[in-house]
């Protein structure tokens, strides 16, 4: 099967179909000798999901949040109730059928209880009744327990027809071998999380959650888009050999890491890392990175129902700033929308999210969540050297309001006696088109600009960057890409401040010189892809690249563009 591939190297493992239990119950009828052996089922199925839940609060770190260790346990008494544990026995052996559909039948009950009730916070714990069913439903249909896929996920290809980015959040907490999905685009949020996993992916697969079954052996290969399942002897050898290369290369990238990014000709290049969650930083020191480039705090709000408060985002911040000890740390306000969202259940309908209220725009039209978000970045900024980049910004009076925001939180803090950095810096995000060609006027209003190029991309092609049917029409190679690029990166010399790419351009090596060509001495990328670009780094001379990259900027097809790029990598 092939699709696209969104995260390099290859992976031999067996699959796990993710799903929504709920939507594969089905229903039919037992002959009354087997009745009991179908209640024996459904009660390993609940010890074996007890279990599972036992070892999950065992395990929870002592600096997880209150919440989480109450989340479980509220899982756990909800599993021992009898109106769940024992009532589906009952209508089992009353209308003959199988387990599955039992279950289902109480939990239908028990949620349209929950719906009549008045009080919001009381008639929300339907939810949590659903996820428990669901948990059971999974063991019942033969899905792995959370444990028992703990124990093998090494070997373990997630197979799925969809992944949220805040399914992919969590699996930051594994390390699964690969992932391949039906749907998605090669710059979704999804995607992008995939390559911080650092692990073989491929998305828009369309069928491959149909026709691949539970326990297949398959190989993924990321670098090539492609998928073969159930491989015969000679193609897995010869895959397994491809697998060894590629691990043995990864291997001899890691010798520059000690190396400071510095080209040929001496010019020093800032190689920073994106992050996710504060376990991140873990994985940029490893890398070499030179500090944060972009911390992405949404995902800080995935996951959950409620908002994080004031102290845990403060916690948060204040972990990655103690633990970069003085590198720079730039933290990205909340940009929340499109294909990322907090709570989906309350998530707003919109015909085009990605041209909705995201990012700044839901800040702004939600100041008291950007009051505590930016009450706690400041707080945390007593801790270490931290920058606030704004998200998304298209006008200059976006700006202004977002400073008085920032103005408030300060005094705020000021009035309690509490410490931050009076002179913490501010930055802006350029990933509008409409920013790119006002770049100057930004330039000399902010302390910095970073490029998002992802979305810089989408808005200016005009395509999605999640639908796959258009996948094939993203380019960053695109004239009038480069050219707002490029144009962004000059506005930012001429007024002397700092600017980084810390899009996906930035972390592929293929396009690092051409990047350089620009001007660009800021990179912010996934720690994965830090070794690689700083491989390019030190094999290049920035005054050779000049002809080379003016010769590119100056071709108006796109299809003219490439066999110059890869004259510039030789």
């Amino acid at each position: 099967m092939h699709g696209v591939g969104i995260s390099s190297g290859i992976a031999v493992g067996r699959a796990h179909l993710v799903s929504h239990a709920l939507l594969e119950v089905a229903h039919y009828q037992l002959p009354k000798h087997l009745l009991e052996q179908e209640v024996l089922r459904f009660e390993q199925a609940i010890v074996t999901v007890k279990a599972d839940l036992e070892s999950i609060r065992r395990q929870l770190p002592a600096s997880a949040p209150a919440e989480m260790g109450a989340f479980v346990s509220t899982h756990l008494m909800i599993l021992s109730d009898k109106a769940l544990s024992e009532v589906p026995k009952d209508i089992i052996r009353a209308e003959l059928c199988n387990a599955e559909w039992a279950l289902k039948q109480r939990m239908d009950d028990l949620v349209a209880q929950f719906e009549e009730i008045e009080d919001e916070y009381l008639r929300e714990r339907k939810q949590d009744v659903v996820q428990v069913v669901e948990r059971v439903i999974k063991v019942l249909l033969g899905h792995p327990s959370q444990v028992a896929l703990k124990e093998q996920e090494s070997a373990i290809i997630l197979v799925a027809h969809d992944l949220s980015p805040a399914d992919a959040i969590q699996f930051k907490q594994h390390r699964f071998a690969a992932f391949i999905t039906d749907v998605g685009g090669a710059t979704s949020h999804t995607a992008i999380l995939a390559r911080s996993l650092n692990i073989p992916s491929i998305v828009a697969l369309h069928h491959a959650r149909d026709l691949i079954r539970d326990n297949e052996l398959i190989i993924v290969d990321g670098s090539q888009g492609v998928v073969i399942v159930n491989p015969d002897k000679d193609t897995l050898s010869e895959y397994k050999l491809r697998q060894e290369g590629w691990e043995l290369e990864q291997q001899k990238l890691k010798r520059i890491k000690l190396t400071k990014a510095v080209t040929l000709d001496g010019t020093v290049i800032e190689l920073y890392a994106n992050i996710e969650i504060p376990e991140d930083v873990a994985q940029a020191k490893a890398a070499g990175a030179t500090g944060v480039g972009l911390y992405r705090t949404e995902f800080l709000f995935m996951n959950r129902r409620d908002s994080p408060g004031e102290e845990e985002q403060f916690k948060a911040y204040r972990k990655v700033a103690e633990a970069m000890k003085g590198l720079p740390v730039t933290i990205r306000t909340l940009d929340l929308g499109a294909d990322k969202q907090a709570n989906p259940d309350t998530a707003r309908s919109c015909a085009n999210p990605a041209l909705g209220l995201r990012a700044i725009r839901l800040c702004l039209a939600e100041p008291q969540v950007f009051h505590t978000q930016l009450r706690a970045i400041l707080r945390a900024s007593h801790y270490g050297n931290i920058k606030i980049l704004i998200p998304m910004l298209s006008t200059l009076s976006e700006l202004r309001q977002a400073y008085l925001m920032l103005d408030r939180a300060k005094q705020s803090l000021r009035r309690e006696n509490i410490l931050f950095d009076e002179h913490i810096q501010v930055g802006g995000m350029i990933e509008v088109p409409a920013a790119a060609l006002n770049a100057e006027a930004f330039a000399k209003q902010l302390d910095f600009l970073s490029i998002g190029t992802n979305d810089l991309i989408q808005y200016t092609l005009a395509i999605d960057r999640t639908d796959e049917t258009v996948a094939h029409l993203y380019s960053p190679l695109h004239p009038a890409v480069l050219q707002l690029v490029e144009m962004t990166i000059r506005a930012c010399i001429k007024a002397g401040k700092p600017i980084s790419v810390c899009g996906e351009m930035a972390g592929d090596a293929r396009l690092t010189r051409l990047l350089l060509g620009f001007g660009l001495r800021q990179f912010s990328m996934h720690p994965a892809h830090v070794l690689a670009v700083k491989r390019q780094v030190l094999q290049s001379s920035l005054p050779k690249l000049t002809l080379d990259v003016r010769k590119i900027l100056s071709i108006q097809d796109i299809d003219k563009i490439e066999p110059l790029l890869q004259k510039l990598n030789l």
